[in-house]
């Protein structure tokens, strides 16, 4: 980004197609914020899909554990023989069908402070705030703050119903020309202003 060499926008720097970023979504980190994919998105062998929606500001260290990290628990050792190649790789067979919860989910709008970790699987809702080092292991309602490790809601942005209104405004969906118009309202207005705004 101009003028903050530690800030990418994440879409045009992925090439993986098991990693989707929305627009204006960003990482920063001071030592190399352009190896996010290969330093931040750790053990992605696939199939599954880390999803990071529009307008997420992402902290310095946050990481995302895929689900390639598993290792077999139902027998006396979790050590992934395979792996290591040589005659143990005839023994590859040992590694598929390991447990997998899905894609990682982040929605729209979500803020991540320093060192978090998200855990496989995980969904994170629209508007959430993870705060700084927190350990990501269970999904996120929309407009959560949680914090802690493992992460814990600590409360909501908002109550129930303006959290309906809120999602039902879904202004990151809005075309670039409105949200450049009311950029006011969407930081620092009520929700009426949105929904005036839509």
């Amino acid at each position: 980004m101009p003028g903050q060499p530690r800030v990418v926008l994440l879409k045009p720097l992925v090439t993986s197609p098991l990693i989707e970023v929305g627009e204006f979504s960003y990482y920063d980190d001071p030592d190399d914020p352009t190896a996010f994919e290969t330093r931040n998105v750790l053990y992605h062998y696939g199939p599954e899909k880390l999803v990071i929606g529009k307008f997420c500001a992402l902290g310095t260290g946050t990481r995302f554990i895929m689900n390639g990290a598993n290792h077999r628990m139902d027998g006396p050792s979790t050590f992934p023989f395979p792996t290591m190649g040589g005659s143990w790789a005839d023994h590859f067979d040992l590694l598929t069908g390991l447990p997998s919860r899905g894609d990682t989910i982040v929605g729209n709008d979500v803020w991540f402070g320093n060192g978090v970790t998200v855990m496989p699987g995980v969904r994170i809702g629209h508007g959430a705030i993870i705060s700084t080092g927190s350990v990501v292991t269970a999904d996120v309602p929309d407009y959560g703050i949680v914090g802690g490790n493992p992460a814990r809601l600590i409360r909501t942005r908002f109550p129930e119903p303006e959290v309906a209104r809120l999602l039902a405004v879904a202004w990151w969906d809005w075309p670039l020309d409105r949200i450049t118009a009311h950029v006011p309202a969407i930081m620092s207005g009520s929700i009426a202003d949105l929904e005036a705004a839509r």
